[in-house]
């Protein structure tokens, strides 16, 4: 089955991901992290914003600001390196597509200027992968939260895991996705998160152990995106 770009519709749900051009670092550190959560938090909303104007927020004052009106409901994230996914449902015409451009122009513009290079910085366009049904939205959940797996048993799409366990443990300590909020982790990341959409995810979900065969598969069909 191939992964091309679709069409948006309202109130659909699509797995988006993208990565550094020439696989190239995207997150360097945590303050590169933060920036790109607080952007996942601020570009929520149908009115412009400018990040430079909370400079002076720390992290968790930023995620606590309020919002106008959201354009997307997002379900599950992950961060890694050189790359990341986003679980988007549009909530409103050309929302998603707003969404990620605000997301990606406002991260690049702060990652070129630290980093003092120009140009840009992640693979375009992003690609997305219409969900179809409830039943595999749910899977997806947890493939997109096992991505870094691959940092603490690199056999996992293989089949090698010494400790189904200990992973787990360690995907739950993992700071840059949203596992941690579905097990209801006091953090301030949880406001990037649809409230309602997380609610009826949560029902049903299976157990990342079930799903990590499918996942591997799933995550090597993706890779033919680039």
């Amino acid at each position: 089955m191939g992964y091309r770009r679709v069409p948006f519709a309202v109130d659909e749900w699509y797995h988006l991901f993208t990565r550094g051009i020439d696989k190239r670092i995207t997150f360097d550190d945590d303050d590169d992290t933060a920036r790109f959560i607080e952007l996942l938090y601020l570009a929520n909303d149908t009115r412009p914003i400018e990040r430079s104007n909370f400079d002076h927020l720390s992290h968790r004052a930023i995620l606590e600001l309020p919002r106008h009106a959201n354009i997307v409901s997002i379900g599950a994230y992950c961060l890694m390196g050189n790359h990341y996914h986003i679980l988007l449902q549009e909530k409103i015409e050309n929302g998603i597509s707003k969404f990620m451009q605000k997301v990606g122009t406002g991260y690049t513009m702060y990652f070129n200027e630290k980093n003092d290079r120009i140009g840009s910085l992640f693979v375009g366009p992003f690609r997305s992968k219409h969900i179809g049904t409830d039943a595999y939205l749910r899977k997806v959940v947890q493939y997109i939260h096992l991505n870094p797996a691959e940092i603490f048993e690199q056999g996992w799409k293989h089949g090698n895991v010494k400790n189904l366990g200990q992973l787990k443990n360690k995907l739950l300590s993992y700071q840059t996705s949203s596992l941690p909020d579905y097990f209801g982790a006091p953090r301030p990341e949880q406001a990037i998160l649809d409230i309602e959409s997380i609610a009826l995810l949560k029902d049903g979900l299976p157990p990342l152990s079930s799903v990590l065969r499918d996942a591997a598969a799933y995550y090597e069909e993706l890779e033919k995106e680039f």
